[in-house]
């Protein structure tokens, strides 16, 4: 496990936690969504945030002017205790860890469905349903449209994937034959 890696879900270990005990635990995967979001999205703000010649009293003073109506303190004080650190780059990082912690605290888990097409809202939560029942969790699904898949669907699920694609059929049969050939 890389350094940047433990230190992201210690991090989001400590948010959870401090969310926890306010009872803003949906609120704060939502708000961090929303600036990780943002930083993705816009290549200058998150070179801002990085450049070094700018001060972080700045940094921090335009974090909170940004996402101050949108984001609560306890989510702009852990960013600019990143920003502080020097871990703003992180923040995607801690994004993901704090989703794990929370999915593991809460009993949930997020699946990340590729298919050739959109879903549709049924489908997802028929998928969302099934994996569920298969894992013991509540499963939020999310959607990506991969059109090299050609027919079926991938799920992502943490660590694991379950790949159900006509492409994926079709190389572990084109494996199979090729070992069975030599």
């Amino acid at each position: 496990m890389s350094r940047g890696t433990v230190v992201a879900k210690r991090y989001a270990k400590a948010l959870f936690s401090a969310a926890q005990q306010k009872g803003l635990v949906a609120e704060t995967e939502t708000q961090l969504q929303l600036i990780v979001d943002v930083l993705q999205i816009n290549p200058e703000f998150r070179a801002f945030l990085v450049a070094p010649n700018i001060t972080l009293e700045t940094k921090k003073q335009t974090l909170f002017q940004a996402f101050g109506a949108e984001a609560s303190p306890l989510v702009l004080n852990t960013i600019s205790l990143l920003i502080e650190r020097g871990r703003e780059g992180e923040l995607a990082s801690v994004l993901a860890a704090y989703l794990q912690v929370a999915g593991e605290a809460l009993g949930r888990a997020d699946a990340h469905v590729a298919s050739p097409a959109p879903l549709s809202d049924e489908e997802q939560a028929k998928l969302a349903d099934k994996f569920g029942a298969l894992l013991g969790k509540k499963v939020r699904v999310t959607n990506s449209v991969n059109p090299e898949l050609l027919g079926g669907l991938t799920v992502r699920i943490g660590d694991t994937l379950y790949d159900g694609s006509l492409k994926g059929k079709l190389e572990r049969l084109d494996k199979t034959l090729q070992s069975a050939v030599i």
